[in-house]
């Protein structure tokens, strides 16, 4: 994992990278929709309850975390692992909700190039965890039997 690059001091290449992910996923509601009557219906239905079951996990993750909240994949010098809450059930919670709220959003608006992008953020956010964890690993001696126990991204294995 420690060979995935650092992109710079304390990973703010990933956190741009994010940023730019996140407006193309945004933009994504832009193009028009690729299904419409009951489909859309449907979809947006479900979309909205993704979007806001991503949001809550986002939320619930940067409220466990405090005030060592930091958009950045390098933990902060006070860091400590956060094994409470909803990190009892995910390791990346925001990482996690990002991709969750990506797919509702994409459901929202019928968006094919939203869904593509949302398997991208899904790619993404698995790489920059990974990356995240090999410094976390370094910092703590016990990260790696909490990394066995919990999932990554979403509270069920697959």
């Amino acid at each position: 994992m420690s060979h995935l690059p650092s992109l710079g001091p304390r990973g703010v290449g990933w956190v741009l990278l994010q940023g730019i992910l996140l407006v193309l996923i945004a933009a994504s509601a832009m193009v028009p929709p690729a299904w419409s009557g009951p489909a859309r219906i449907a979809g947006a239905i479900v979309g909205a309850g993704l979007l806001a079951v991503g949001a809550w996990m986002a939320v619930s993750g940067g409220r466990e975390l405090g005030s060592a909240l930091t958009p950045l994949p390098h933990p902060r010098d006070d860091a400590v692992v956060v094994e409470t809450g909803i990190y009892g059930r995910v390791r990346h919670p925001i990482y996690g909700g990002l991709v969750v709220s990506s797919l509702g959003w994409a459901l929202i608006w019928a968006s094919v190039p939203g869904l593509i992008l949302t398997v991208v953020a899904w790619a993404f956010f698995t790489l920059k965890s990974m990356r995240e964890e090999a410094w976390l690993v370094e910092r703590f001696p016990g990260y790696p039997d909490y990394r066995a126990r919990v999932p990554r991204l979403i509270p069920w294995r697959g």
